[in-house]
């Protein structure tokens, strides 16, 4: 689904969309993980990228 452009004003780049798959294949890629563990991080955490960032490197420590 495209983005709504009447919607105007800040962004949230301080979290992370469960429902945009492009924002899941994005973050997933960029911590080296899976879309669908990006989705388990999201449900158990909440939505707030400095958060999932902390939590996606533990996981990508972890393995």
């Amino acid at each position: 689904m495209a983005d709504d452009k009447s919607k105007r004003g800040s962004r949230d780049r301080d979290r992370v969309s469960a429902d945009e798959d492009h924002e899941v294949r994005y973050f997933a890629k960029q911590h080296r993980i899976t879309p669908e563990q990006v989705r388990e991080l999201i449900r158990e955490h909440g939505n707030d990228r400095k958060t999932l960032e902390r939590e996606a490197r533990k996981r990508a420590d972890t393995g």
